[in-house]
C-alpha cells in the first residue's frame, strides 16, 4: 500500500466495544479490500465505519460501491463519511468530494436499495439513522440471501496473522 504523509499501515483489525455493539473502522482505501471487512466481521463487528478523503466523484464512487458491497457480503451496516469543501492552502487536500451514507444489507427487511440514510452530495451536513442490530442477526438466520453463512468455506479459506498467531475464517 502507498504510504501517505503522516500515515502508516497497521498490522491488526481492531474491534471496538461500544454501548451499542461491536464496531470496526476501515479507513478509506481499506474498504476496497473485502478481506479486511471479513476479518472485522469474523471478530464480531456489526457496524463498519469508513472515514475517507476523496478529491473527485470517481474516487468517491470507488469507496461507496465497495462499502455497499461490504454491507451485502458481510450482512452488516457500513457508515461512510468524508470531507467536503476546499482547503486551498493544504497541498494534495485542496479539493474534496463526499456524500456520507449509511448502508445496510440488501434484503427485504432493510431500507430500499440498501441505503438507510444519505446526505446530499458534497454538502456539509449531519445524517443519522436508528440501526437495529437484532435485525442483522435475524437476516443472517432467515434472510432471502445469507451471504455470510453461504460463503464457500470448503473451496477457499481466509487466513490472517495477528500478534504472531495464525487465524483462519
Amino acid at each position: 500500500m502507498k504510504k501517505m504523509v503522516g500515515c502508516k499501515s497497521g498490522d491488526k483489525i481492531k474491534i471496538f466495544n461500544t454501548d451499542k455493539g461491536k464496531v470496526a473502522i476501515l479507513i478509506c482505501y481499506d474498504c476496497e479490500f473485502p478481506e479486511l471487512a471479513r476479518i472485522a466481521v469474523s471478530k464480531g463487528a456489526k457496524i463498519i465505519f469508513v472515514p475517507f478523503n476523496t478529491d473527485d466523484r470517481r474516487a468517491y464512487l470507488r469507496v461507496r460501491y465497495c462499502a455497499q458491497a461490504r454491507a451485502i457480503e458481510n450482512q452488516v451496516y457500513v457508515v461512510i463519511t468524508g470531507c467536503v469543501g476546499n482547503l486551498p492552502d493544504v497541498e494534495n487536500l485542496d479539493v474534496h468530494f463526499s456524500q456520507s451514507a449509511i448502508f445496510t444489507p440488501s434484503d427485504v427487511e432493510f431500507h430500499r436499495e440498501g441505503i438507510a440514510s444519505e446526505a446530499t452530495p458534497n454538502t456539509e451536513t449531519l445524517i443519522y439513522q436508528d440501526l437495529d442490530l437484532n435485525l442483522l442477526k435475524r437476516n443472517r438466520e432467515l434472510g432471502s440471501v445469507q451471504t455470510w453463512n453461504d460463503r464457500s468455506q470448503g473451496f477457499y479459506k481466509l487466513t490472517y496473522i495477528e500478534d504472531g498467531i495464525q487465524y483462519e475464517i
